[in-house]
């Protein structure tokens, strides 16, 4: 097979990739080892946008200027300024490419106060908008893709790159039927979703055990094909990190009015039954994540009693647009019954020394951290974090009620470094020819922490990447064949 470029995997950087250059007139080959197209992005919401048509119309911060400054702010400038500037500056008209294809967006949105309303819902086929509303937009993006002639092949995966004389020239990869397949092209842009379902390259490079001290939310086949592959042509590596959130284990399984009773600003202690936390910072999943994986065994308890259920039933402190809920209705009922399915880690008891039995939490050290707590709730101020008095709820009334949180992540970040034209470095910073990167095979600037103050990001980057890897290779091949 010969054609202009390949493309590995349909993600949204993958197809991103592949649409810019079928616009351009290139032959594009796209393998996909999975049965479908989307990714990760199936289960997520919509990309990032700056300055888009839509928050420009609602008079939305931030600008262009004002977003590069936050983001180098949180970030302490330990990334690739010039990839985070180009990759922000396309943004808004990203959201006004993915329109021209027929994508449609229902609003700009943030995902907790004090986080900017940068994240473009996409408008699902049916239904609110919500997690898996952006597989509308793989479907579109797919469709148009096979319009505009890239030849898509799914259940394809890619084992290799091909390197001659220094370039990479094209792809090993099995079909379908398990016939080989080598495929030559001028460029290869990887696009393999990074490692997050990947056990092994989890433990060495990120330093967690799936299972046991992280519960991610697992893309079936992303095991970082791509990397692997480009380090053995020479790709230099980068830092390599989890996209660190925090949950309960399999939450999915869980009620989602429990769910989010058990996200809200009560009492959180580890297994030496200390706090360590501010709970009111609780809405920013990265900093509760980040907080949580600094405890024995990386695990958290939220705790709360029979008072504080009772006013949930009422309003919850805190709300968000992943899961859309406001109170928890008919709770003892719903508690007694998911009690009853056996899952693990939640925890009910007639007193605080059953509950640190149950959950293994040191019992003596509890039972102090309950009564300091209780004193400040009385007095109106957290002696030790400051956290805002109107949060400031006692524990008093059985029944008593505990959900264990861990480490989550929505995937991996990071692994091949490239530069702001999306192309392969080697440890010379030198580009390696033919070879182009996007997504999260790339994504090396958050630093240590995801950037949840720019919802959308992970989405935004990978598609913009993809849009700039497929410009700079359609770019090259008109001066090539000029």
């Amino acid at each position: 097979m010969t054609h202009d470029a390949i493309v590995v995997a349909a993600g949204p950087a993958g197809l991103a990739a592949a649409i810019t250059m079928a616009q351009a007139g290139l032959r594009v080959l796209l393998l996909e080892k999975a049965a479908v197209t989307g990714g990760t992005a199936n289960r997520g919401m919509g990309p990032l946008g700056i300055e888009s048509r839509h928050t420009r119309a609602r008079l939305l911060p931030p600008t262009r200027d004002e977003a590069f400054k936050a983001y180098m702010d949180f970030t302490h400038w330990r990334v690739d300024a010039r990839l985070v500037r180009e990759f922000l500056n396309r943004s808004g008209e990203t959201i006004h490419w993915l329109e021209s294809l027929g994508v449609e967006f229902v609003e700009p949105a943030t995902y907790f106060t004090g986080s900017f309303q940068t994240w473009h819902l996409v408008k699902p086929e049916q239904g609110p908008p919500g997690p898996g509303g952006a597989a509308t937009m793989m479907r579109v993006l797919t469709r148009r893709a096979v319009e505009l002639g890239v030849e898509l092949r799914l259940q394809t995966p890619v084992n290799a790159l091909i390197r001659e004389g220094g370039r990479v020239v094209g792809v090993h990869a099995v079909d379908a039927q398990g016939a080989p397949i080598d495929a030559r092209a001028a460029a290869v842009v990887l696009a393999t979703g990074g490692f997050g379902d990947s056990p092994e390259m989890v433990r060495e490079h990120a330093g967690f055990e799936l299972g046991r001290d992280m519960h991610p939310f697992r893309t079936p086949g992303v095991r970082g094909d791509g990397l692997r592959m480009a380090w053995a042509v020479g790709a230099a590596r980068t830092e390599m990190l989890m996209e660190l959130v925090y949950g309960m284990p399999d939450n999915l399984s869980v009620p989602m009015p429990l769910h989010e009773a058990c996200r809200q600003p009560h009492l959180m202690v580890n297994l030496l039954g200390e706090r360590f936390i501010d709970e009111s910072v609780m809405p920013n999943v990265t900093f509760t994540g980040n907080a949580i994986a600094q405890q024995k065994q990386r695990c958290a308890f939220l705790i709360f009693d029979a008072d504080i259920l009772a006013a949930m039933a009422r309003d919850f402190d805190f709300r968000n647009r992943v899961f859309p809920v406001t109170r928890i209705d008919d709770a003892d009922a719903l508690i007694d019954r998911f009690v009853a399915t056996g899952y693990r880690h939640f925890f009910v008891a007639d007193t605080l020394a059953d509950l640190a039995a149950q959950t293994g939490i040191e019992a003596a050290a509890l039972s102090a951290t309950v009564a300091q707590y209780n004193a400040d709730c009385a007095r109106g101020y957290d002696t030790l974090f400051n956290k805002p008095q109107h949060y400031l709820r006692p524990l008093r009334r059985p029944r008593f009620f505990a959900a264990r949180h861990f480490p989550s992540a929505y995937g991996s970040a990071g692994g091949l470094r490239i530069n702001h034209r999306a192309e392969v470095l080697d440890d010379a910073w030198r580009a390696i020819e033919g070879l182009y990167a996007a997504g999260t095979d790339a994504c090396s600037i958050y630093g240590d922490s995801y950037p949840f103050l720019f919802p959308g990001t992970s989405m935004g980057f990978a598609l913009n990447t993809g849009r700039i890897a497929g410009e700079q290779i359609a770019s090259r091949h008109k001066e090539a064949t000029a």
